[in-house]
């Protein structure tokens, strides 16, 4: 398989580096000399200078060969191009587009994206995806991150476990099943002391871990309470920046949740008074400076149960979150790009950070994995993913209960999809063809797990998503 990645960034980047380990021919396209030789010398990969959407650039990059083009780079309009030009002149089969701006985005331009138009088979908006994971966030206020997958009958959930609050801290993971019966869950992932692991089963819970664990949404309230968590819903949110994040999230909060009490601080003069007209009764927008002290006093930071930061500025997110939990408000989400900052955060209180490059990774991958995995969900950008896939007939998962399969290590399952129903597997449960198998994989096992899961070498998706 042959990718072209235009733009080396952070998400170009870390795109390029995922595929070459897996190893896929890649090639990354960007103007900057400097970006283009980081790319070539750090990865297994061929980093060339150029704009990404010139067709003689493409050509020398290898597009009348190539499966998929992936256009990631910081103009909205470069992507469009870059895949028009792919698909126009060179019939490359698969074109992603990572698009920003609102107005490429409403419902009602959908038809501009035709093969007769101009042919996008997948559209990546990370302010929108950015927005819908914090939605999902704040309706599960005790877990710092929130994913559905099997078509929501299945939730991954990251719970911190504090040392005031965690039951199960010093149990083995093996004994949880037998120490909370009614809950339902697998723990799949462990962030500790900055380092991701899957556990074992005579691994421990500990104060401080953040455990990402599978479960059934009926039991999502359970099992928040057997690691110490019994948060109520916000009622009272206030967002800091009235940007594309900003902006998205409040009419999401405004449509899904229509009891929350909304106020948004902006900067901006013009850009708070557009955010005015938009949201309309469903918010009070406040213009100022979210760091000035008498600012989040008109705003009644303390009173804010929950405190949404999404400027397009790390740090006034995290210090604005600082100054709310100062404050006294109860909880924070902070949007951060910068990875550097983020193993940080959580010692400096921040409850939930959010990261717009890790989900727009997310977004991606899971157009370019094997055929038969639905979906992607990176966990961190240094350890792997959790994957929803089709269990296929003949495949080595199918063979034996999953105690005996011989399952790579960094592999675990934890949910199986079965004619509509859930299962939550122990080592004796057999999985059977066309199970949906929820699954985390880190990224030195990820190649295995797909084969184990589809019985044959990988191949990439085919049909848009």
């Amino acid at each position: 398989m042959r990718v072209i990645v235009c733009g080396a960034g952070q998400v170009g980047s870390t795109i390029a580096r995922h595929l070459a380990g897996e190893r896929i021919d890649v090639t990354v396209i960007d103007n900057s000399p400097e970006q283009a030789r980081r790319a070539d010398e750090s990865y297994d990969v061929r980093g060339m200078v150029g704009h990404a959407s010139h067709p003689e650039v493409l050509e020398r990059a290898g597009a009348r060969d190539a499966d998929m083009l992936i256009a990631v780079t910081r103009s909205d309009e470069v992507n469009m191009v870059a895949c028009q030009v792919a698909y126009s002149l060179f019939g490359v089969k698969r074109r992603i587009a990572r698009v920003r701006h609102a107005g490429y985005l409403e419902p009602i331009w959908r038809g501009l994206y035709a093969d007769n138009q101009l042919p996008i088979d997948v559209i990546i908006s990370p302010e929108v995806e950015v927005a819908r994971g914090i939605a999902r966030r704040l309706r599960t206020p005790g877990a710092f991150d929130m994913v559905p997958l099997a078509g929501g009958r299945v939730q991954l959930l990251g719970i911190h476990c504090t040392e005031a609050t965690c039951p199960v801290a010093g149990m083995r993971f093996r004994d949880l099943p037998d120490r909370l019966p009614d809950c339902g869950f697998v723990a799949v992932a462990i962030l500790r002391e900055g380092r991701a692991f899957v556990p074992r089963g005579e691994d421990q819970v500990r104060c401080g871990d953040d455990v990402y664990v599978v479960t059934e949404p009926a039991a999502v309230d359970r099992v928040m309470a057997a690691f110490g968590h019994a948060e109520r819903i916000a009622r009272r949110v206030l967002l800091v920046g009235g940007g594309n994040v900003g902006l998205h999230l409040a009419q999401m909060l405004a449509t899904e949740a229509p009891q929350v009490m909304l106020k948004l601080i902006e900067h901006g003069r013009e850009r708070a008074d557009y955010v005015a007209r938009e949201l309309g009764a469903g918010a009070v927008v406040l213009h100022g400076d979210a760091l000035d002290a008498e600012v989040l006093e008109e705003a009644n930071v303390a009173a804010a149960e929950t405190v949404v930061a999404v400027t397009n500025d790390d740090e006034t997110n995290i210090f604005a979150s600082l100054l709310a939990k100062r404050a006294g408000c109860g909880r924070v989400v902070t949007l951060v790009n910068k990875a550097s900052y983020q193993p940080m955060l959580p010692w400096m209180g921040i409850d939930t950070v959010v990261s717009p490059s890790a989900i727009t990774i997310s977004s991606i991958l899971r157009h370019v994995r094997h055929r038969a995995v639905a979906a992607v969900y990176t966990l961190r950008e240094d350890f792997g993913e959790v994957i929803e896939a089709e269990a296929q007939k003949g495949s080595p998962l199918v063979a034996a209960p999953l105690r005996s399969v011989g399952m790579p290590a960094g592999m675990l399952v934890g949910a199986l999809v079965r004619a509509g129903e859930v299962i939550i597997p122990n080592g004796e449960t057999l999985v059977q063809p066309g199970d949906r198998v929820i699954a985390v994989v880190s990224y030195n096992a990820l190649h295995a797990a797909e084969e184990m899961i589809a019985g044959e070498p990988s191949a990439p998706a085919a049909s848009p998503a």
